[in-house]
């Protein structure tokens, strides 16, 4: 992740120019094409190459697993894209026009230098749909490029940083991939003439004039599309498989195999079948859960009936009623009614949970008993399930560390082994007098094996599956980098409230100091705890209300990061905040001193009412510990994962807290910027994580090399900008995904050395004389199937 920039500010007067480090430059026009036979590697770099010629085309981005195309232009008309396309044999719609983006001035209050614009540029980079970023400090705007549809996930970053944005002016989704069809009668046809033709070789103990004739019509029936494929690769100077399995079957047909000619063609093509098939799965694994959420939801009109409508077009703000063991449709929050509702699509939660009226409810969850109705907060295409797959598909397109190598790897690899086959072919006949048709068939057998189809399927199909078993367990992962770094995590800091305790805490103890009124002082917390969203302050305020506390009107109501509060009650200037707040207006005291520590040892957080002259009271407050945060710090140290608490509360509560639930280290009374410092120490020796949430955490969380946003269910800011998003307030999810990390290194490395260790062994094989065809194409398609079951494997992880 980026680095938020921590120096001093020290702002100019002058406009930051555009951004020119996001993943996507602008540039003219893009378009976004769906082909839908493009469905591996071999079809990437011809198109790639074809199109690299083409005028006007500045740059391309595949997304395999969507059969996606998005081309970057400076062309009047795409027509020459899409006739090389079309030259090529591939069948490409347009189904976005990416260059209809507009241009969004935002003013942000409280972007004041370049701390904000580094923290908003870290996360703003990341979003799909944005691509150029101008900032204007003096101003205090921002100006975004962004796709249409992105404007709401800038808006809710925003929001999320604690610097919203506003709207100044304004200028200027992706279908699911069908599946592969197959026409399985000519590959049946193909398969019966070529052990036909086998048969007859046997039988009449050599070629005959039937032999040929079979096998012609197992190439032709089966291998036409092969050809035809391997034919447009050879005119854009192409080897990819098509090619070299055609020149292979060909070669073999000139000197004589017949019947091993036709096999090898059958078996190429029942293996590429197979293969698309086994993608496909892998593919649309995360699809699955769309289909959790029925089309129907019985919806109340106007009138006061209830009528069964689609789910795609009732509109937020709706009534919709669910019955005992139904499927909810939408989204929504509950107004009538008690019920139990399994979560286990959106959550992973095992356990199912209550619900009550002003509970949140979400798309494809089970109301297993009871009935109630609820509220729609969100329409059908953009429910937190919608997300969740949007979230995750656009994760599926990223290229992940290995990924990247591999494709390196890939691009050297198939040149040099088709130069060595023809070196074989050639070299010793001339040279060593070797006969012509030994060593031209140990070429056409390097041939067969010399795609790396097998080392470059097996990183992506590995990585999406690793993605979507994730995200059915209720972990949300943003791209294959954080799934493959997980792995390495070192350290992993923890916030204390909301992230290891409930985050609920009550009020323990109340204390008046200096002679205050009680009344008062309880009068005057509760007013100014009643405008904070803090944990610490709702405790308060809520003590109050149970009490009948009246609170009284506040004016210039802020929020103090790190401190607490202040505000105006009666003309009169106030605080309420915890130690560092009152060390900072300078009214502490040895006897203060000597009570807040006698509070704080006991593991409670204390908070006090400041008035100008001094303090007037203390509140304490206390939380308590999940028994999952005790399981979870145990599984992430049998892991060697070391754990760090960063807390803004005081140092004798987080230590006490950290006892608890055995964290190694724990650091009180910080400040964003200290929670900041930690973090950069932290990654000094290593892979480092971050877990919390808010306004405090904003900072750490952007410098961390994987941020974990916690309860992001119906959360809109933290599925668009967490690194790792666990869907409800578990900290077991994070050992359950490092695991998953450690699983999906150790199937990648599995393929690699698969891949690459069968390739090898007929490499010598084939030198050796003891390599055919047959063991070939089964030992080169064998190897890219074997990859890919394999990494189907992390679908059940």
């Amino acid at each position: 992740m980026s680095q938020a920039d921590t120096k001093t500010c020290g702002c100019s007067t002058a406009a930051v120019a555009p951004d020119a480090n996001l993943r996507t430059p602008a540039s003219t026009g893009a378009m976004v094409y769906r082909i839908e036979n493009m469905d591996c590697p071999t079809e990437e770099a011809l198109i790639r190459s074809k199109l690299a010629d083409v005028p006007g085309v500045e740059r391309l981005e595949f997304n395999l697993m969507q059969r996606l195309l998005t081309v970057h232009h400076a062309l009047v008309s795409l027509t020459p894209v899409e006739q090389a396309l079309s030259t090529i044999g591939m069948r490409a719609v347009p189904v976005q026009d990416a260059s209809a983006d507009r241009s969004t001035t935002l003013a942000i209050a409280k972007m004041d230098c370049p701390t904000e614009e580094a923290l908003i540029r870290a996360k703003l980079a990341t979003l799909a749909g944005v691509s150029n970023l101008d900032f204007n400090l003096v101003q205090r705007t921002l100006q975004v490029r962004h796709a249409p549809e992105a404007l709401s996930q800038v808006l809710a970053t925003l929001k999320a940083l604690d610097l919203e944005g506003h709207v100044v002016e304004e200028a200027g989704t992706s279908a699911a991939p069908t599946p592969t069809r197959t026409s399985w009668w000519p590959l049946a046809i193909s398969a019966l003439a070529a052990i036909a033709a086998e048969t007859i070789y046997w039988l009449n103990n050599g070629n005959h004039w039937s032999v040929m004739a079979l096998a012609l019509v197992a190439i032709l029936t089966g291998g036409l599309p092969t050809y035809k494929k391997g034919w447009i690769a050879l005119k854009n100077r192409n080897l990819n498989m098509n090619a070299l399995m055609s020149i292979a079957v060909t070669g073999a047909m000139i000197i004589g195999h017949w019947p091993e000619a036709a096999m090898v063609m059958v078996l190429f093509a029942l293996a590429e079948v197979i293969e698309a098939k086994s993608l496909d799965r892998a593919r649309n694994a995360i699809r699955g859960l769309m289909d959790l959420a029925p089309e129907r939801a019985t919806v109340q009109q106007p009138d006061g009936n209830w009528i069964d409508v689609d789910a795609k077009g009732v509109a937020v703000g709706s009534r919709v009623r669910v019955k005992p063991g139904e499927r909810l449709a939408l989204d929504g929050e509950v107004l009538d009614g008690r019920s139990t509702v399994n979560q286990a699509p959106i959550t992973g939660e095992s356990l199912p949970v209550e619900k009550a009226p002003g509970d949140p409810v979400f798309a494809g969850t089970i109301n297993e008993s009871g009935s109630f109705e609820f509220r729609v907060t969100a329409a059908a295409s953009n429910s937190t399930l919608a997300r969740i797959i949007h979230a995750v598909e656009a994760a599926q397109g990223s290229r992940a560390p290995t990924q990247r190598f591999v494709d390196q790897f890939a691009r050297w690899y198939t040149p040099a082994v088709f130069a060595v086959a023809l070196a074989v072919a050639i070299v010793p006949p001339l040279v060593l007098g070797g006969a012509w048709l030994d060593w031209v068939y140990k070429a056409l057998v390097l041939l067969v094996i010399a795609c790396p189809c097998a080392l470059v399927i097996s990183t992506p199909v590995s990585i999406v599956s690793g993605l979507a078993a994730a995200a059915r367990r209720g972990i949300l992962i943003k791209g294959g980098v954080y799934l493959e770094e997980g792995r390495k995590l070192q350290w992993l800091a923890l916030d204390k409230t909301g992230t290891i305790t409930h985050g609920k805490p009550a009020q323990t103890d109340f204390v008046t100091w200096n002679d205050t009124a009680p009344a008062e002082a309880r009068a005057l917390a509760a007013s100014l705890a009643a405008r904070s969203d803090h944990p610490v302050s709702k405790a308060v305020a809520l003590a109050a209300e149970a009490d009948g506390v009246a609170v009284r009107e506040v004016n210039d109501f802020a929020a103090l990061p790190g401190r607490g509060v202040r505000g105006r009650v009666g003309g009169a200037s106030y605080h309420l905040g915890n130690y560092r707040l009152v060390e900072e207006l300078g009214v502490t005291s040895p006897d203060l001193e000597r009570r807040l520590s006698t509070l704080e040892a006991e593991g409670k957080t204390v908070v006090m009412l400041v008035a100008e002259g001094g303090v007037q009271a203390l509140f304490a407050v206390a939380d308590t510990v999940k028994d999952s945060s005790r399981h979870a710090i145990a599984e992430l140290h049998a892991l060697g994962v070391k754990t760090l608490m960063l807390t803004g509360d005081n140092p004798h509560t987080a230590q006490a807290i950290a006892a608890q639930v055995g964290i190694d280290r724990a650091q009180g009374n910080l400040l964003p910027e200290d929670k900041l410092r930690e973090i950069e120490l932290l990654a000094r020796s290593g892979k480092v994580g971050m877990v919390g949430d808010g306004i405090n955490d904003a900072p750490a969380l952007a410098r961390a090399d994987i941020g974990f946003a916690m309860g992001a269910a119906g959360t809109d800011t933290a599925i668009e900008t967490a690194d790792v998003a666990l869907m409800d307030d578990d900290l077991r999810k994070i050992p359950a995904f490092v695991r998953l990390s450690r699983a999906t290194a150790s199937v990648l490395m599995q393929n690699i050395v698969l891949a690459l260790g069968i390739k090898a062994v007929f490499l010598v094989l084939t030198f050796t004389g003891q390599a055919t065809m047959w063991m070939a194409v089964f030992a080169d398609m064998g190897a890219s199937l074997l990859v890919v079951f394999n990494g189907l494997r992390l679908l059940r992880q």
